[in-house]
């Protein structure tokens, strides 16, 4: 295979400049031989390496994080963890009642897992907080989209509560929306936080060992051993062999030779505010810890956060498809000053309050809206394409993927093995023209919204 180059991550992510310096985990340097190799330190990856353990925890196990753990996208996110439906492709998040039943139950065992998780390898508070999100409506069409999604959970049976403008002011401490729709089983993520403490975590086992700042440049197969195809994958300074690999790549998994054609590389963006003064917290009034994503699917996602790092508020809109997995200073700029105005509307109140942080980061989408999942070459398993929903389809696949690998009977996850494969893409330059104009067209009907 041709040499693998990793992309350049856009801005610095917030979430992990506002934590203190962790120490960072060696580069691969020498040649290691291992029961088990996991290609990214995400969700996906990490989740795998402990599902691992707890499968057979004399395993030996390497991780390859290309480059530190929480800089690439799992630290990037705006740290929902949801569990209910949320499709992107959606105007009101929502699919097919089967499918949505089906997802739910993923998505909540992905929640408990990493709750397990937390408890275990005692995590401060703030990695994760199992306090529900908002949908937010600014509009009456937003208020309309929220009628809508409150007519399939009832049909899915699931709670939530509705809230006025008076309710949404308590907790938000601002006139900006209209009404809201509260779901209580999402979890709230600071995802740098969680992320850097799932992999102190799972590297508290003798046999795992996690490699930072080592991107695989090349993954070959080296030959056979014991019957069992062996596989080499190549850093910089050093080199793994397995005769078992886990991709938890995301959409970089095209560049390993799988999946070609068949993923979407979008790139979401997000700015964090200084911290607020605690003046200025008093004048905002509402309560200090909040997630809000919008009604409109192109909206605004704004979070208001406290604990390590500070009280700030977080905003993320702005999309751009990027068939080169790469985003351009220019776009990033642009975003940043869309963040900007869009704080700026909905707290006119602190208005000397600057941005600290903006950032990008890459999410993968399939067009049918499928992982990108399953043994793609012997000893070889994808855990790939979360379609928006990283942080708890990533666990989730992360999970399923390990219990695969190992042959493993009773799953901590319900099973999606019979998925359908990623749909093949138009040419690109269709689908960038296509998907770009879409995007811009969602954004700009968004109104208030955004």
């Amino acid at each position: 295979m041709n040499q693998i180059k990793l992309p350049k991550n856009p801005g610095d992510t917030g979430w992990k400049e506002i934590l203190p310096k962790r120490k960072v985990n060696p580069k691969l340097s020498d040649h290691l031989n291992v029961d088990y190799l996991i290609i990214g330190g995400g969700f996906a990856g990490l989740s795998a390496a402990r599902r691992l353990i707890q499968i057979d925890n004399k395993a030996k196990i390497a991780v390859l994080e290309a480059c530190e753990i929480s800089e690439g996208p799992a630290g990037r996110n705006s740290g929902f963890m949801i569990d209910l439906p949320h499709n992107l492709a959606s105007d009101d998040y929502v699919g097919s009642l089967d499918k949505d039943r089906e997802q739910t139950l993923i998505n909540r065992s992905a929640i408990e897992f990493a709750k397990n998780a937390s408890e275990e390898y005692e995590m401060p508070p703030e990695a994760i907080q199992l306090v529900g999100k908002t949908n937010a409506a600014a509009t009456p069409k937003g208020v309309n989209f929220n009628t809508e999604y409150a007519k399939h959970l009832d049909k899915t049976s699931e709670s939530y509560k509705m809230l006025d403008s008076k309710e949404m002011k308590d907790l938000t401490g601002i006139d900006y929306y209209l009404n809201g729709l509260w779901t209580p089983g999402t979890a709230m993520l600071q995802p740098a936080l969680y992320i850097q403490s799932l992999a102190d975590g799972v590297s508290k086992n003798p046999n795992t060992t996690i490699y930072e700042n080592s991107p695989v440049i090349s993954l070959e197969e080296e030959g056979m051993h014991d019957g069992q195809k062996v596989w080499k994958a190549k850093t910089n300074l050093g080199s793994i062999s397995s005769p078992k690999v886990i991709l938890a790549v995301n959409g970089l998994v095209e560049k390993f030779g799988y999946f070609q054609n068949r993923l979407m590389t979008i790139f979401t963006y997000s700015s964090l505010s200084r911290e607020l003064t605690s003046d200025e917290s008093k004048l905002l009034g509402g309560s200090q810890d909040w997630g809000l994503t919008s009604a409109d699917a192109m909206g605004s996602s704004v979070r208001r956060i406290s604990g390590i790092g500070g009280n700030r508020i977080l905003i993320r809109n702005r999309w751009s498809y990027n068939p080169s997995m790469e985003a351009t200073d220019s776009f990033l700029s642009s975003a940043a000053n869309s963040h900007n105005d869009s704080f700026k509307a909905r707290f006119p109140m602190l208005d000397k309050v600057s941005m600290d942080y903006s950032w990008g980061g890459r999410l993968c989408l399939s067009l049918n809206n499928v992982f990108a999942q399953g043994e793609v070459d012997e000893g070889i398993y994808s855990a790939c394409c979360q379609n928006g929903l990283g942080t708890a389809k990533g666990t989730a696949i992360g999970v399923i993927t390990a219990e695969k690998i190992t042959g493993t009977i009773n799953s901590l996850i319900p099973d999606f093995v019979d998925e359908e494969a990623p749909k093949k893409l138009l040419p690109k330059p269709l689908m960038w023209f296509g998907v770009n104009g879409y995007m811009r067209w969602k954004e700009l009907m968004a109104g208030k919204e955004k």
